[in-house]
């Protein structure tokens, strides 16, 4: 019998990326369709639950993606509630790659750290995105103190507030518009973590070089102006200016081989639910 896995994408499109890794990652067949929402996937979701006998309901599964985490979280939240009693299959929940992203780079920080990151202070550049969001909750699930920038007071401050109801976790807002407001939001910072747009830079190399408390930086955008200048795409766990840094590349090829992981594992129950806590602490199993 095949491993079947419903790709459940909210953008129009679904993401190609992710059917390709579902497929490396153990799917015999990858359905993909665009446009979910939690209005019309119920009658998706009875299809996948009610076809199969209980025995083989393992080898079907549920990947929920697009590109906007809060949608993916809904769609995930009305998938689940389709759930009852034996009639569920698993599902895992990755939107914008949020989720596999964030645990490659904080798992590789942990590592770096020797797994004592508790106490510590972090800063998550641009943190107000999807990656930024997660890796907010994986390192104050660590014990750290979080604090994640955005340009806008508003947002930073309603980011965080989402971010604490949803997960139950501290995180402090600040607004930093430029350079020169995120030197200042680093200020005390052993970690920093860069999580912003494609191709904008928001910390130049002076920044960090001398700076006197930083010991780790890791930079989530593989596209020049990289996020954190003078950090090399491919650097992983390099010693630069007296810190360990990670690019882009440099953590991306855990990214990768924890998404087909996670795939894998959709299809060993029927019943399990891969999200932000989860794909963390599989991440941390993989790093080394």
């Amino acid at each position: 019998m095949k491993k079947l896995l419903y790709q459940f994408d909210t953008d129009p499109l679904a993401s190609v990326f992710d059917n390709v890794v579902a497929h490396d990652g153990g799917a015999d067949v990858v359905v993909p369709y665009g446009g979910i929402t939690p209005a019309n996937v119920g009658g998706l979701v009875d299809g996948a639950i009610f076809t199969r006998a209980p025995k083989d309901k393992k080898l079907t599964a549920i990947f929920v993606g697009g590109s906007d985490m809060a949608a993916g979280e809904a769609l995930l939240k009305a998938v689940k509630k389709k759930f009852f009693a034996n009639f569920r299959v698993s599902v895992m929940l990755d939107s914008n790659g949020s989720n596999t992203t964030a645990a490659a780079g904080v798992a590789w920080l942990h590592h770096a750290a020797k797994g004592r990151l508790a106490g510590k202070r972090a800063v998550i550049l641009a943190g107000t995105g999807p990656v930024g969001q997660r890796a907010a909750v994986m390192l104050a699930r660590e014990g750290v103190q979080v604090a994640i920038t955005g340009r806008s007071k508003e947002k930073a401050q309603a980011t965080a507030k989402a971010v604490a109801e949803r997960f139950k976790v501290e995180v402090e807002a600040i607004e930093a518009a430029d350079n020169a407001a995120r030197v200042k939001a680093i200020q005390g910072a052993q970690i920093v973590f860069a999580t912003g747009a494609a191709g904008v830079q928001l910390l130049d190399e002076a920044a960090w070089r001398e700076h006197k408390t930083l010991e780790l930086l890791a930079d989530a955008n593989a596209t020049p102006a990289l996020g954190i200048e003078g950090i090399d795409m491919m650097d992983k766990m390099k010693e630069r200016h007296g810190k360990l840094v990670f690019g882009a590349l440099g953590f991306g090829a855990l990214k990768i081989a924890l998404h087909r992981a996670c795939i894998g594992k959709l299809f060993e129950q029927q019943d399990l639910s891969l999200d932000c806590d989860e794909i963390y602490a599989i991440a941390k199993t993989m790093v080394g």
